[in-house]
């Protein structure tokens, strides 16, 4: 009689995927798409039936040179469509630099505030995520959308983005915030180049290494679309970035990240689940 074989060891932790809802009229790629409130509250549930972990809702565009909205706009965006998904059971975050922003939102049922300003934006913030006990998601920013991009000057990229999050990190930990609430993301796209994204890209074992879960947000944004560009120099077009994106993410899942932050999650999905059964089989 043949001896019982031992139980395979257990695969790595999936990283999570974050599904990006956003319901504005002007972002980058899907402005407009979803903002009837059945529509936005559709999108979230179809994502999170695909893979997302957490859906990701946004009521103020952040791509390059959008212009800001009010608060009072960008809550009303939001919150009825969190209410919604958080009803369903769903995790939600809540895309925002705003701190009564993010309040609203959390009181409807956002559990994470991603903000892509990481606290600079809105000396508010930090007490309400410390208050509240919600995850925070700490991005690497400089300034607001309008003008950021004129402010994409490093000695050293990696080390510099690094240096900036690091001093959000202690601003965040000095108001009252869980260490294990904070989340960081170095930025791709945000007061950087092209060559700034995949210096990053190439060096996010380095961000991991500061010993934060850590987000990576590459979806569709310019810097593939320029280096898919046609023999014209025309960039490749938004709605066809999705292989380019899904490569970065597997570099990033490779590179140690917690998490992607996506617009396609089936496919993001399916490829966490061939980089996980490749783990376990090694």
């Amino acid at each position: 009689m043949t001896e019982p074989q031992a139980s395979a060891a257990p695969g790595p932790a999936l990283p999570t995927i974050i599904g990006i809802l956003n319901i504005t009229p002007d972002s980058f790629s899907d402005g407009g798409r979803y903002l009837d409130f059945g529509d936005a509250v559709a999108h979230g549930a179809q994502m999170a039936a695909e893979g997302a972990d957490i859906v990701d809702v946004g009521g103020e565009s952040t791509r390059p040179g959008a212009e800001r909205v009010d608060a009072a706009t960008e809550t009303a965006r939001v919150v009825d469509a969190i209410a919604a998904l958080a009803e369903r059971g769903l995790t939600v975050s809540i895309d925002t630099t705003r701190a009564a922003v993010a309040a609203a939102a959390i009181e409807a049922g956002a559990s994470v505030v991603n903000d892509v300003s990481g606290g600079l934006a809105d000396p508010d913030m930090a007490r309400v995520v410390a208050d509240t006990g919600v995850r925070w998601i700490l991005m690497h920013w400089r300034g607001h959308s309008a003008d950021m991009q004129r402010l994409a000057h490093y000695d050293n990229v990696v080390a510099d983005v690094k240096a900036e999050l690091e001093d959000r990190v202690e601003a965040a930990l000095d108001s009252g915030v869980d260490r294990d609430n904070l989340i960081l993301d170095p930025g791709i796209g945000f007061a950087k180049t092209a060559e700034h994204n995949w210096r990053l890209s190439a060096h996010l074992h380095e961000f991991v290494a500061l010993g934060y879960p850590l987000l990576f947000a590459s979806s569709r944004k310019t810097y593939l679309g320029k280096l898919l560009e046609d023999e014209s120099g025309k960039p490749r077009p938004v709605g066809q970035r999705e292989a380019a994106t899904l490569a970065t993410s597997i570099l990033a899942f490779e590179a140690g990240a917690w998490g992607v932050r996506v617009h396609d999650v089936a496919g993001t999905a399916d490829a966490r689940a061939v980089w996980a059964a490749t783990k376990r089989a090694l």
